[in-house]
């Protein structure tokens, strides 16, 4: 039953709380502290690549953000720790009638790597979710961030006809700006399907890495065979990777490839997906 805008949401709004740190000993990282409060936690953290990489998968119970709901993530990686932090499914921004918020926080210590893998965020149609990421780097931290966000249900044919998607990210390294960007996508634009907005796709996804890959490399980034309209640009000390998509599995398909091929020649580990994107 479809419930007009005014009366569709009135449960209470939940503010959550996460705050996570992680430090080497010896050759295991270890998590230092997994404090929360409110629906917002993690699971037990797994060694699915041996010791030296702790993972961890963030899972919000209600299963969904409601108007009014605010979420404060924040991660502290110290150093030659890795932590490699992902979720059991999509995120999913409910209609509301008020905006609902996400703030998260990430750090990362000199010789330290995160690794940030979320599964897509579905924003629904008269949602209106507001997201806010700072992510600092120390010395020569590592990172290897994305995001992708699917605007309405195309299966259910729901199209994102209202509300509003309102995104900031901003990168540093030493205090010095290496990413900065603003979105704001609101219900109906005709940026949703302009040949230079969306272009009729639902789906974006954008992944930014650390560090610098050879040509070789790139090309073979750039001739990946997905059903997405991607492409990648290598900037000085930051690699980005953007995709537009019918489907969010499209673009998570496109982005797992991107990171089988990237991890191993800017991380130096081999590519071993979560168990948890299998479920």
């Amino acid at each position: 039953m479809n419930l007009p805008l005014t009366t569709a949401l009135f449960t209470p709004s939940w503010h959550a709380e996460l705050e996570l740190a992680y430090a080497r000993f010896g050759d295991c990282t270890r998590p230092v502290r997994r404090r929360h409060l409110g629906p917002l936690r993690v699971q037990k953290h797994l060694y699915a690549e041996g010791p030296q990489v702790c993972q961890h998968i963030i899972v919000h119970p209600p299963g969904g953000i409601a108007g009014g709901d605010r979420l404060d993530i924040s991660a502290r990686v110290e150093r030659d720790a890795w932590a490699q932090i992902t979720s059991p499914g999509a995120a999913k921004w409910y209609r509301a009638a008020g905006p609902a918020y996400q703030k998260l926080e990430l750090n990362v210590a000199a010789g330290a790597t995160l690794e940030w893998l979320p599964q897509e965020t579905i924003v629904y149609s008269a949602a209106q979710a507001e997201l806010s990421t700072s992510i600092e780097l120390e010395g020569d931290a590592r990172l290897f961030y994305w995001d992708v966000v699917a605007l309405g249900r195309p299966a259910s044919g729901e199209r994102f006809d209202l509300g509003h998607f309102q995104a900031h990210l901003d990168i540093r390294r030493d205090g010095r700006l290496l990413w900065h960007e603003r979105q704001r996508i609101v219900g109906n634009d005709g940026l949703l399907d302009s040949p230079i907005g969306l272009d009729g796709h639902p789906v974006f996804a954008t992944l930014l890495v650390s560090g610098e890959i050879d040509a070789e490399l790139l090309e073979r980034c750039r001739s990946l065979g997905h059903a997405v309209r991607g492409d990648l640009t290598q900037l000085p000390g930051l690699l980005v990777a953007r995709c537009l998509a019918g489907e969010a599995l499209q673009a998570r398909a496109w982005l797992i490839e991107l990171w089988r091929l990237l991890r191993p020649a800017l991380l130096g580990r081999e590519a071993l997906p979560p168990r948890i994107w299998n479920t």
